[in-house]
């Protein structure tokens, strides 16, 4: 199967080659042609766009969410997709957003025991009103510490047990227990869950009632940087309505600096670091600081609708079947004089998305099986795009064989390797590795799994919703320098790109991995829509099952 696979994108490189150069005014933008098989020049070509001043960033609900849409439309009519959404090419994210007053001027105020401080938005914390509340208050809220702020049962821990949190403000943890623990049986190790992701912690608040939630940020924990959470929490947040979304949300929410909780801890006459370490083991109780916080925020609140673009190429035999290729395509937009490209993160995927499409629909014989490119909105806002996608799928979910997900590709050359996010999970795996054999490449588990990548794109909902996953790209061990250049050029990106206006499109990006990786990533679902391969299951270990009935 693979060998035939192999020869179908050997045989699209070549057309390739030979129609780039072609002049053909249906395949044109501006002054760009693109053809039918997956290479680096139009791969560039669709990022330069996208990463572009004049698409400002892509925040949804701007001028550049419009133009991205309208070139994502323009891009599937020439490339001869049908529009994926019951007839239309649009499918509505209505969104709430929640944009905040005066954040300058805004101040958490601590009065503890030993001490009274006044910590500073942006610089020492982050604050928001996830419930999308006009004006939201605390005053004298006692404070309380909560250790990594995670309920779960069927780890035998719960750091909420005896709790009335009514009326009080919870400090907790980034990560879960396993992280700082390194203990490979709490939770998953230092392999992040969903108990430690922030959306998930906020929410375990909420159920208990508390009347605000601050978790403490560590670089390392999180993965990211403070300017990441800085920049994330300082414009405009969005989020579903609560007919779509009615999980409960926290009036109050934001992030502290781990210099500002030490400053909060030292207020109340407490250790922070020695609070911390005995958050790692089990049996934990969560402690009451002698200290109470005070803050009051005013938001202004509306309402309004992006849109998730859909583009489909009809299965010829077993149309209600279905294999979906996603990506995000909105950033977070501009500040001012300062555009956040976002041309890794997540330009690429996009273009990823489109050079697949045009594979696909250069693909004899035709697909057997519907395939659907998903470009996704909301996604730096909380995963919502994907969110509503799964409360309203355009085909059964049961129906729907796999998710490919492709977010953040590979700008720095070909690597030995190929990683998948989420690693073990589902049948997918094993396919991944067939088609990686045929480019001489290993197939391994992303190489940090700490930082939770897993929960943090737009697959995440499908898993969540049963339907099995891909997220894989290029790993760190670069045919040109090995792992410590690939780590070298990882760390540089997270500490001077990510979300930051410096993630810009670079005409000297070696695009030899990403094409690689896109190429697998064709191959995989080109298997999955021929109809005869089965759909594949999540493994007996997963966290996940596969929605209805098993496999068709």
């Amino acid at each position: 199967m693979y060998r035939l696979l192999l020869t179908a994108v050997i045989g699209l490189f070549l057309v390739a080659c030979h129609h780039h150069s072609a002049s053909d005014k249906n395949s044109s933008y501006g002054d760009a042609t693109f053809s039918p098989g997956i290479i680096e020049t139009d791969v560039s070509q669709h990022v330069k766009v996208l990463a572009s001043d004049a698409f400002e960033g892509r925040a949804p609900g701007t001028q550049g969410e419009q133009r991205t849409t309208d070139y994502l439309i323009q891009q599937f009519k020439r490339i001869g997709l049908q529009p994926g959404n019951r007839g239309s090419w649009l499918q509505a994210v209505p969104y709430v957003q929640s944009t905040l007053q005066h954040a300058n001027q805004m101040r958490l105020a601590i009065d503890g025991s030993k001490d009274r401080s006044e910590l500073s938005f942006g610089s020492e914390m982050v604050v928001g009103s996830p419930a999308n509340e006009p004006h939201a208050a605390i005053k004298d809220s006692p404070i309380v510490f909560v250790g990594y702020g995670v309920d779960a049962p069927e780890q035998q821990w719960n750091d909420y047990d005896g709790l009335d949190l009514k009326g009080k403000t919870v400090v907790m943890l980034v990560n879960d227990p396993g992280w700082s623990s390194q203990d490979p049986m709490l939770f998953k190790g230092r392999e992040l869950t969903w108990y430690g992701h922030w959306a998930s912690k906020f929410e375990a608040a909420a159920r208990r009632g508390a009347a605000a939630a601050f978790i403490v940020h560590d670089t390392v924990a999180a993965g990211y940087p403070w300017s990441v959470v800085q920049t994330g929490w300082s414009g405009p947040q969005f989020s579903l309505p609560t007919s779509e979304d009615p999980a409960p949300r926290l009036p109050i929410a934001g992030w502290l600096t781990t210099a500002a909780a030490r400053k909060l801890f030292a207020d109340a006459g407490a250790d922070f670091d020695a609070q911390k370490k005995s958050a790692d083991v089990r049996g934990f109780k969560p402690v009451e600081l002698d200290a109470r916080a005070s803050i009051a925020i005013d938001s202004t609140i509306t309402h309004g609708q992006s849109n998730n673009v859909v583009g489909e190429l009809p299965g010829s035999l077993r149309p209600y079947e279905a294999i979906i290729y996603s990506a995000h395509w909105d950033h977070l937009g501009r500040d001012g004089n300062k555009i956040y490209h976002g041309a890794v993160d997540n330009a690429s995927g996009v273009a990823g998305l489109l050079k697949i499409a045009e594979a696909f629909a250069h693909r004899k014989p035709k697909p057997v099986r519907t395939v659907l490119f998903l470009a996704l909105t909301l996604e730096e806002s909380g995963l919502l795009g994907s969110h509503y996608y799964v409360n309203h799928p355009v085909l059964p979910l049961d129906l729907t064989m796999a998710d490919i997900d492709m977010d953040a590709l590979t700008v720095i050359g070909p690597s030995r390797d190929i990683a998948v996010i989420g690693y073990g999970q589902s049948q997918l795996d094993g396919y991944l590795a067939e088609a990686a054999r045929t480019q001489g490449r290993a197939v391994r588990p992303e190489p940090a799994p700490t930082q939770g990548f897993f929960a943090r794109s737009g697959q995440f909902n499908f898993a969540r919703a049963g339907v099995p996953v891909l997220y894989a790209r290029s790993g760190l061990d670069l045919v040109d320098g090995g792992v410590s250049a690939g780590r070298k050029a990882y760390a540089d990106y997270i500490a001077n790109r990510y979300h930051q206006p410096g993630d810009a499109f670079d005409p000297n990006w070696d695009l030899r991995g990403m094409v690689q990786d896109l190429r697998l990533l064709y191959m995989v679902g080109s298997k999955l829509s021929t109809g005869t391969t089965p759909f594949p299951q999540w493994k007996p270990n997963s966290d996940f099952t596969r929605p209805g009935t098993e496999a068709k």
